[in-house]
């Protein structure tokens, strides 16, 4: 009966690590996905500045 106890706690602390680790991975995917879509103004308009005759290999991610 003790054993599993001590099994027991043992799994509910490898939960509670591996919750952690999950919520370090949520935010770090987060930051991640914002520095993606950010645009190279720093603005988050969906209008930054486009120079005539730049195409596509002048964008920066």
């Amino acid at each position: 009966m003790e054993r599993k106890q001590e099994k027991t706690n043992e799994m509910n602390q490898r939960v509670r690590e591996l919750q952690e680790q999950v919520d370090e991975l949520k935010e770090l995917v987060n930051t991640l996905l914002s520095v993606i879509v950010e645009e190279p103004d720093g603005v988050h308009t969906g209008d930054a500045p486009t120079l005539p005759g730049h195409g596509m290999a002048q964008v920066c991610m």
